[in-house]
């Protein structure tokens, strides 16, 4: 499955908006990493992530978005995940990381 992103950064909120559709995995990480780096090094900001159209995310997903986290949060910057379905919030428990991240369920 293909991966798109819609990015854009919210002027009121200096926020950067991602919305994935589709997969983030092994073959589509490196996409995503790149967008995700993108945002990162243009505007100092907090990044939302809107999962709402996200149908999946494997390992290697969940490693660009740590090593996104850390480049964040050198400029006390982070990460939230919104609008995930109930599958991936479940793989987010299980690996611990919605301790890590911000994220709120659907």
């Amino acid at each position: 499955m293909a991966l798109n992103v819609d990015k854009k950064y919210n002027d009121e909120k200096k926020t950067w908006i991602l919305k994935p559709k589709g997969e983030i995995d092994i073959y589509t990480a490196p996409k995503f990493k790149e967008i995700l780096l993108e945002v990162i090094e243009s505007k100092e900001s907090d990044i939302i992530i809107d999962g709402e159209d996200l149908e999946y995310i494997d390992s290697t997903g969940l490693g660009v978005l740590i090593s996104g986290l850390k480049k964040l949060k050198e400029t006390d910057k982070n990460i939230i995940i919104i609008n995930l379905r109930p599958n991936i919030v479940k793989l987010f428990e299980i690996t611990g990381l919605n301790k890590v991240f911000v994220v709120k369920g659907v």
